[in-house]
Protein backbone atom coordinates (compact mmCIF):
# COMPACT_ATOMS: atom_id res chain seq x y z
CA UNK A 1 0.00 0.00 0.00
CA UNK A 2 1.34 3.20 -0.72
CA UNK A 3 1.80 5.57 2.21
CA UNK A 4 -0.16 9.11 1.92
CA UNK A 5 0.93 12.31 2.56
CA UNK A 6 -1.35 14.68 4.27
CA UNK A 7 -1.38 17.71 4.41
CA UNK A 8 -3.54 20.41 7.00
CA UNK A 9 -3.40 23.75 8.37
CA UNK A 10 -0.42 23.61 10.84
CA UNK A 11 0.57 19.96 9.89
CA UNK A 12 2.16 17.69 7.22
CA UNK A 13 1.90 13.85 8.00
CA UNK A 14 4.30 11.87 5.59
CA UNK A 15 5.81 8.56 5.92
CA UNK A 16 8.17 7.67 8.03
CA UNK A 17 11.83 7.52 7.23
CA UNK A 18 15.29 6.68 8.51
CA UNK A 19 16.04 10.31 9.70
CA UNK A 20 13.44 9.95 11.97
CA UNK A 21 15.13 7.99 14.12
CA UNK A 22 16.27 10.16 16.80
CA UNK A 23 13.03 11.58 17.53
CA UNK A 24 11.26 7.93 17.52
CA UNK A 25 13.96 7.00 19.83
CA UNK A 26 12.95 10.02 22.12
CA UNK A 27 9.88 8.70 22.49
CA UNK A 28 10.64 4.94 23.27
CA UNK A 29 13.23 5.60 25.57
CA UNK A 30 11.04 8.50 27.35
CA UNK A 31 9.55 7.08 30.65
CA UNK A 32 5.92 9.25 30.77
CA UNK A 33 5.50 8.45 27.17
CA UNK A 34 5.66 5.46 27.34
CA UNK A 35 3.82 5.14 30.32
CA UNK A 36 0.90 7.40 28.94
CA UNK A 37 0.96 4.67 25.28
CA UNK A 38 1.03 1.47 27.82
CA UNK A 39 4.59 0.29 26.49
CA UNK A 40 6.51 -2.15 27.93
CA UNK A 41 8.81 -3.32 25.10
CA UNK A 42 12.25 -1.76 25.98
CA UNK A 43 14.02 -1.19 22.43
CA UNK A 44 17.68 -0.97 21.64
CA UNK A 45 18.48 2.26 19.07
CA UNK A 46 19.15 -0.89 16.68
CA UNK A 47 15.44 -2.17 16.91
CA UNK A 48 14.34 1.45 16.38
CA UNK A 49 16.36 1.99 12.66
CA UNK A 50 15.78 -1.89 11.60
CA UNK A 51 11.54 -1.05 12.86
CA UNK A 52 11.76 2.15 10.22
CA UNK A 53 13.58 0.40 7.20
CA UNK A 54 10.41 -2.47 7.27
CA UNK A 55 7.34 -0.48 8.47
CA UNK A 56 6.84 1.11 5.18
CA UNK A 57 6.42 -2.38 3.76
CA UNK A 58 3.43 -3.53 6.00
CA UNK A 59 -0.43 -2.98 4.07
CA UNK A 60 -2.08 -3.68 7.17
CA UNK A 61 -1.01 0.08 8.40
CA UNK A 62 0.09 3.52 7.86
CA UNK A 63 3.02 4.65 10.10
CA UNK A 64 2.69 8.50 9.34
CA UNK A 65 5.55 11.18 10.91
CA UNK A 66 3.77 14.47 12.50
CA UNK A 67 6.06 17.45 10.90
CA UNK A 68 4.87 20.95 11.27
CA UNK A 69 4.52 23.15 7.69
CA UNK A 70 7.99 24.59 6.58
CA UNK A 71 10.16 21.67 8.64
CA UNK A 72 10.53 18.59 8.16
CA UNK A 73 11.38 17.53 11.59
CA UNK A 74 10.03 14.68 13.45
CA UNK A 75 7.16 15.67 15.87
CA UNK A 76 5.82 12.21 16.22
CA UNK A 77 3.80 9.65 14.93
CA UNK A 78 0.11 8.75 13.92
CA UNK A 79 -0.75 5.00 13.29
CA UNK A 80 -3.50 3.49 11.44
CA UNK A 81 -3.15 -0.19 12.29
CA UNK A 82 -5.22 -3.23 11.99
CA UNK A 83 -6.46 -1.88 8.86
CA UNK A 84 -9.55 -4.92 7.53
CA UNK A 85 -10.79 -3.93 4.47
CA UNK A 86 -13.76 -6.69 4.86
CA UNK A 87 -14.73 -5.11 8.80
CA UNK A 88 -14.38 -1.51 7.54
CA UNK A 89 -12.08 -0.78 10.63
CA UNK A 90 -8.87 -0.08 12.29
CA UNK A 91 -7.26 1.20 15.35
CA UNK A 92 -5.33 4.69 15.92
CA UNK A 93 -2.71 5.28 18.46
CA UNK A 94 -0.86 8.91 18.07
CA UNK A 95 1.88 9.41 19.95
CA UNK A 96 4.45 13.13 20.40
CA UNK A 97 7.79 13.81 21.88
CA UNK A 98 7.53 15.46 24.94
CA UNK A 99 8.33 19.26 23.68
CA UNK A 100 5.77 18.66 21.23
CA UNK A 101 2.66 17.81 23.54
CA UNK A 102 -0.31 20.05 24.20
CA UNK A 103 0.20 22.33 21.29
CA UNK A 104 -2.79 21.20 19.14
CA UNK A 105 -0.60 19.16 16.77
CA UNK A 106 -2.19 15.69 18.07
CA UNK A 107 -6.04 17.51 17.42
CA UNK A 108 -5.49 18.45 14.15
CA UNK A 109 -3.19 14.76 13.23
CA UNK A 110 -6.28 12.81 14.10
CA UNK A 111 -8.81 14.91 12.29
CA UNK A 112 -6.56 14.24 9.03
CA UNK A 113 -6.23 10.63 9.69
CA UNK A 114 -9.54 10.12 10.26
CA UNK A 115 -10.61 12.32 6.96
CA UNK A 116 -7.70 9.17 5.35
CA UNK A 117 -9.80 6.52 7.26
CA UNK A 118 -13.56 7.55 6.62
CA UNK A 119 -13.19 9.47 2.96
CA UNK A 120 -10.11 7.73 1.20
CA UNK A 121 -9.97 4.11 2.92
CA UNK A 122 -13.72 3.39 3.14
CA UNK A 123 -13.68 2.63 7.05
CA UNK A 124 -16.93 1.89 9.24
CA UNK A 125 -14.92 2.04 12.14
CA UNK A 126 -12.01 3.63 13.86
CA UNK A 127 -11.12 2.64 17.21
CA UNK A 128 -8.33 3.19 19.94
CA UNK A 129 -7.05 1.87 23.07
CA UNK A 130 -6.09 4.17 26.09
CA UNK A 131 -4.55 3.51 29.19
CA UNK A 132 -7.06 4.59 31.89
CA UNK A 133 -4.18 6.67 33.74
CA UNK A 134 -3.67 8.65 30.40
CA UNK A 135 -6.15 11.75 31.19
CA UNK A 136 -5.38 13.51 28.61
CA UNK A 137 -5.35 11.09 26.07
CA UNK A 138 -8.80 10.05 26.69
CA UNK A 139 -9.75 13.80 26.91
CA UNK A 140 -8.23 14.35 23.58
CA UNK A 141 -10.35 11.17 21.46
CA UNK A 142 -13.42 12.33 23.60
CA UNK A 143 -13.25 15.89 22.33
CA UNK A 144 -12.94 14.54 18.53
CA UNK A 145 -16.13 12.59 19.06
CA UNK A 146 -14.67 9.21 20.34
CA UNK A 147 -16.68 7.12 22.65
CA UNK A 148 -15.82 4.98 25.39
CA UNK A 149 -17.22 1.15 24.58
CA UNK A 150 -15.78 -0.30 27.18
CA UNK A 151 -12.93 -1.20 29.67
CA UNK A 152 -9.61 -3.54 29.25
CA UNK A 153 -9.44 -4.56 33.35
CA UNK A 154 -5.60 -4.52 34.27
CA UNK A 155 -4.89 -4.65 30.54
CA UNK A 156 -1.38 -2.57 31.10
CA UNK A 157 1.19 -2.20 33.50
CA UNK A 158 1.74 1.09 35.55
CA UNK A 159 4.98 0.94 36.86
CA UNK A 160 4.56 -2.12 39.42
CA UNK A 161 0.97 -1.96 39.34
CA UNK A 162 -2.22 -2.26 36.89
CA UNK A 163 -4.19 -0.11 34.94
CA UNK A 164 -7.38 -0.52 32.79
CA UNK A 165 -7.21 -0.06 28.89
CA UNK A 166 -10.16 1.96 27.96
CA UNK A 167 -11.99 1.00 24.54
CA UNK A 168 -12.60 4.27 22.78
CA UNK A 169 -14.46 4.30 19.11
CA UNK A 170 -15.75 6.54 16.36
CA UNK A 171 -17.89 5.29 13.89
CA UNK A 172 -18.54 6.69 10.25
CA UNK A 173 -21.87 8.45 10.68
CA UNK A 174 -20.60 10.01 13.88
CA UNK A 175 -17.69 11.66 12.48
CA UNK A 176 -20.06 12.59 9.27
CA UNK A 177 -22.22 14.04 12.19
CA UNK A 178 -19.13 16.22 13.50
CA UNK A 179 -17.52 17.38 10.07
CA UNK A 180 -20.92 19.82 9.98
CA UNK A 181 -19.96 23.23 8.73
CA UNK A 182 -19.45 25.47 11.53
CA UNK A 183 -22.61 28.05 10.66
CA UNK A 184 -25.30 25.31 10.71
CA UNK A 185 -27.66 25.63 13.53
CA UNK A 186 -26.59 22.38 15.19
CA UNK A 187 -23.32 23.23 15.64
CA UNK A 188 -24.24 26.83 17.58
Amino acid sequence: MDKPTLQGEMLVLRPLVAGDADGVWEIVSDPESRRMAGTTRDWARADVDRWLRTVRASDERIDLAVTANGSDEYLGEIVLEGIDPVVRSAGLRLTMRPAYRGRGYGTEAILLVLGMAFDGLGLHRVGAVVPAINARGKSLYENLGFRVEGRLRDSFRDGKGWTDGLVMGLLEDEYRASQLPASTPERA
